[in-house]
């Protein structure tokens, strides 16, 4: 067992479902904020490391109010992109581990900002965009081969997008790592491809994406489930747990022949995943049995 499932057993109970919907709202709200020209984000809610660590630790997490896109077309879209993104990961996950992904990754930009202001004395604003991007290279590692359309209309699959991204990505951070061995004309040439070579983008940028790499290798144990096997264990868990026999009382029967585990130690007991609802058979009969279908 991994850390996360330790963290799982002791905190799930805590895990907000359909967290994605929340988050939604808040990219609507902030941009309703932001469209008022008030300010009030930029002064009081964005991630500015100085003012947090002058007590305004409200920060922390009030950054998330900055949206995706800057017009009303283009939000709609991405909010879209990102409720999608958001409940297949937790569809995928839990509802846990999804919350931990998203607050980690909260917590690292608030890492990053602080870095980058301590080491080198400047108070970079961040907003939500690596946050999001670590979204979709985890979608990206979980569904590689589903389609999206590429400006609304080129189908292609999620993992060549993905690896775009992530070759710009890297470039960025090296870029960043050895922009002190750069002469000007080089760092220079860089941004005019869009290529920013400074320190302060490779450590923000990859404290910032740290979440993705750390639930990558620590999740990977969870891979060979499919979302289908995932929803069903959830499934048989809330009924378990809703339906906890007596002490004493059998915990599984044979839908064929009654059998129970109190009839024999050797007894095995499996549900069968081509039924209808959650039928449990005893080896004998799991595959011999007519599977039953909905009407049938």
């Amino acid at each position: 067992m991994n850390w996360i499932s330790k963290l799982e057993r002791k905190f799930g109970k805590y895990a907000i479902p359909n967290l994605m919907r929340y988050i939604i709202a808040l990219y609507a709200a902030g941009f309703v904020l932001m469209a008022s020209g008030s300010g009030i984000y930029e002064n009081w809610l964005s991630l500015n490391a100085q003012a947090i660590l002058h007590g305004q630790i409200w920060r922390i997490f009030t950054f998330i109010l900055m949206p995706p896109a800057g017009n009303v077309l283009t939000l709609l879209i991405s909010l879209l992109f990102y409720y999608m993104i958001g409940s297949n990961l937790e569809a995928r996950w839990g509802a846990f581990r999804f919350n931990l992904y998203f607050l980690v990754g909260i917590l690292l930009h608030v890492v990053a900002a602080l870095l980058v202001y301590l080491l080198f004395g400047i108070n970079i604003s961040m907003g939500t965009a690596y946050l999001n991007l670590s979204l979709f290279f985890a979608f990206a590692a979980e569904y590689p081969d589903m389609q999206v359309l590429l400006f609304w209309i080129i189908p292609i699959k999620v993992k060549w997008i993905a690896m775009i991204e992530g070759a710009y990505f890297g470039l960025v951070i090296l870029a960043g790592l050895l922009s002190p061995l750069m002469s000007v004309r080089m760092i220079l040439t860089l941004a005019g491809f869009g290529i920013p070579a400074s320190l302060v983008s490779a450590i923000s940028a990859l404290v910032s994406m740290g979440n993705f790499l750390l639930f990558f290798f620590s999740m990977r144990s969870m891979r060979h489930l499919s979302p289908k096997q995932v929803k069903r264990k959830i499934i048989y868990q809330s009924r378990v747990k809703r339906a906890t026999p007596k002490a004493g009382a059998a915990r599984h029967k044979c839908a064929i022949c009654g059998r129970t585990e109190q009839d024999g130690e050797d007894l095995e007991f499996r549900f069968c995943s081509k039924c209808d609802g959650m039928y449990e058979y005893c080896q004998e009969h799991l595959y011999t049995h007519k599977h039953v279908t909905k009407g049938s």
